[in-house]
């Protein structure tokens, strides 16, 4: 595996219930980055089921191509050193999807994620026989029939929600794009508070 190298963090991940990680453990090679996530932290006891991917404010791909997202099968195997990693392919981000949420349970031992820039075409291929294979269930948010949104769908407007708030408190630091700490904990308590105040908010498809 090849020695990581310094560059700006392209990407964020967020656990469900857990920090922010930008940060990968490895880059194998310089379009592709690994991040071993653990199932808990001391802060955070409960393993995560779902996991958000976007793209970092001010964070543009080059042109015509996407982020490929995977996960490894083997992550515990992976993690401990015996064996590489074992990986399937859960989605895409890029321009136009800047974020995408994934169910992957956690679990006690762990993920580890792999995101590869790769041809948009491509990515854009594989999600679409991804979505045929699951007989395109998924549905659509804002839909006709009053349909109740997927936990999916709330994942993703959670996460568009901390992404918009998060994105006018990035700056420089070093020559690479931060967001300060205390800039999430602020955007959890207003999103507490509107949670308090309107819970059915995240049911209604809104910019």
């Amino acid at each position: 595996m090849a020695e990581q190298q310094q560059q700006q963090p392209l990407f964020g991940l967020v656990p469900t219930g857990h920090p922010l990680v930008t940060a990968p453990s490895s880059i194998p090679t310089p379009t592709s980055f690994l991040y071993a996530i653990p199932s808990t932290t001391p802060a955070n006891p409960k393993p995560f089921s779902h996991l958000a991917v976007f793209l970092l404010p001010g964070v543009a791909l080059p042109d015509n191509t996407a982020a490929a997202i995977y996960l490894a099968t083997n992550a515990e195997a992976f993690a401990a050193g015996r064996e590489e990693p074992n990986f399937r392919f859960l989605g895409g981000v890029g321009p136009g999807k800047e974020s995408a949420v994934f169910k992957v349970g956690g679990g006690q031992d762990g993920v580890v994620i792999g995101i590869s820039v790769e041809d948009a075409a491509g990515v854009a291929q594989r999600i679409e026989e991804g979505k045929a294979a699951s007989g395109g269930s998924l549905v659509k948010a804002g839909g006709s029939g009053g349909a109740q949104p997927t936990t999916q769908v709330l994942a993703q407007r959670i996460i568009k929600n901390a992404f918009n708030f998060l994105a006018s408190f990035s700056g420089q630091a070093g020559g690479t794009e931060v967001v300060p700490l205390r800039a999430f904990e602020e955007w959890w308590k207003k999103f507490e508070s509107r949670v308090r105040s309107d819970p059915s908010f995240l049911e209604r498809d809104s910019d």
